[in-house]
């Protein structure tokens, strides 16, 4: 497929945080972009702002004229979207050249010099602080991020074409439609075995993405994963690694070891020890585009962080309330040892909304235990995502094995009342459904309060 033979390109699922960044490329381009998803959302309203059309019914009528040749139009789907969807029946039915975003987005970037963020966990943030490293050190690149940016306010940027950062996703194996120059591999948890099976099928997958690097390409790895490559760590021997972390005021402070000199006092502001590996694997992975490493050591100091990743909402003496994207036992862990070190002995409430049906089945246990650790639970149903309901599986039979007695099951009706009723110190949104959509609401009601 050569893309300048294309004119029209068509989303079935623009809304989704990675297809949109698709979306925005191909605007910016002078492509004509038009799409459909099942909700509007402020990604789909931005889309809009920028004249892009967007629908919100399966209707093959609400398919734009203009985007009915066959010969100049590209239709991109997510593999979210289910294969009886009637507009993709259309598309395939007709002749299109209809391809996944992980293929597309391999097509872009295969004659960059490409960054690839992989792991189940840590890939949105550390490709957004690589961006904010490269846009400091005056790099041309264009990123597809899957987060929104605080530094660029958007998950599209593009400073040039020379190189790309993409986030290399597992999910449905979309990663392997990569060949990127530099990767890492932030995490390798179980996670999506609806899509892989197993833990050990995972793994394998990590392994060929592993083998898609370019050669003479370089892979970094977080120190304790079972791969070979560049290790990076805190205090663990590992190539890159951080040593003697300090906190100043919220921030961390800390010496960065590389294989040619010492960073002394480097200051990174995102709370976290799993951040602070994200901030050092994208300082390694920057290093490959000929950044300077105390340039680098500056841009880290700089970085404002990612919407839905560990986002203060409100940070008041008496009262803090933070949003995260959390939605892995793992990674809800990595929240908690966060808030324990920043904001120490507070009271803390969290509420959680399960994503997927099929994930609080396969880590029920994992999400019991993870969840158990803060002094309050307050409970929303489960996200179903792209999934039908599982028998017996809910958010009442999670609720039943959380053993800390402070939890209740809630909705988002009641959610503002119920967390103003647990007097809390520090309140934490975790989820990857549409609780996000309701940060705004909490954050103005319970400034009030406050």
């Amino acid at each position: 497929m050569n893309l300048k033979d294309i004119h029209n390109v068509y989303f079935i699922g623009i809304g989704g945080i990675g297809m949109s960044a698709l979306a925005r490329y191909f605007a910016f381009i002078d492509k004509k972009v038009a799409g459909y998803d099942k909700t509007a959302t402020p990604i789909t309203d931005e889309l809009i702002k920028k004249s892009i059309a967007v629908h919100f019914e399966d209707d093959v009528d609400l398919i734009p004229e203009s985007f009915k040749n066959t010969n100049d139009t590209l239709v991109v789907y997510t593999p979210a979207v289910p294969s009886t969807h009637s507009q993709l029946q259309f598309f395939r039915s007709k002749g299109y050249e209809v391809k996944k975003r992980s293929e597309v987005l391999g097509i872009i970037t295969k004659n960059t010099f490409c960054f690839a963020v992989a792991g189940t966990h840590g890939k949105t943030t550390t490709s957004c602080i690589l961006a904010h490293l490269l846009k400091e050190c005056n790099v041309p690149f264009t990123a597809f991020l899957g987060g929104i940016s605080e530094d660029f306010n958007s998950n599209f940027v593009l400073e040039g074409t020379e190189y790309s950062v993409v986030e290399a996703d597992e999910f449905d194996r979309s990663f392997l439609q990569l060949s990127p120059d530099v990767a890492c591999i932030t995490s390798m948890d179980a996670d999506h075995l609806d899509i892989y099976g197993t833990s050990d099928e995972l793994e394998r997958s990590f392994r060929d993405f592993s083998e898609r690097i370019k050669p003479n390409g370089i892979l970094y790895v977080k120190n304790g994963l079972p791969m070979e490559g560049i290790t990076y760590g805190i205090a663990d021997g590992s190539t890159y690694r951080i040593e003697n972390i300090e906190i100043e005021q919220g921030t961390y402070v800390f010496d960065v070891i590389t294989p040619s000199e010492v960073l002394k006092k480097v200051r990174f502001n995102k709370p976290g020890r799993h951040n602070l590996l994200n901030g050092l694997a994208a300082f390694a992975m920057a290093v490959q585009a000929g950044c300077a490493p105390h340039r680098l050591a500056e841009a880290l100091a700089t970085f404002k962080g990612v919407q839905r990743r560990f986002s203060y909402q409100i940070k008041e003496k008496d009262f803090v309330f933070i949003d995260d994207y959390a939605h892995h036992p793992t990674e809800i862990n990595a929240v908690y040892q966060a808030i324990r070190e920043m904001h120490p002995n507070k009271s803390v409430t969290a509420v959680f909304q399960p994503h997927l049906f099929s994930r609080t089945k396969d880590f029920v246990d994992d999400f019991a235990t993870s969840l158990s650790q803060f002094d309050i639970i307050l409970l929303l149903e489960i996200y179903p995502a792209r999934e039908e309901p599982i028998e017996g599986v809910d958010s009442s039979w999670l609720l039943g094995k959380i053993e800390n007695p402070n939890k209740k099951l809630t909705s988002k009706t009641n959610l503002v009342q119920e967390i103003k009723d647990c007097k809390t110190e520090v309140l934490v949104t975790l989820g990857a459904g549409d609780i996000g959509l309701e940060v705004p609401k909490l954050k103005r009601e319970l400034a009030y309060a406050s």
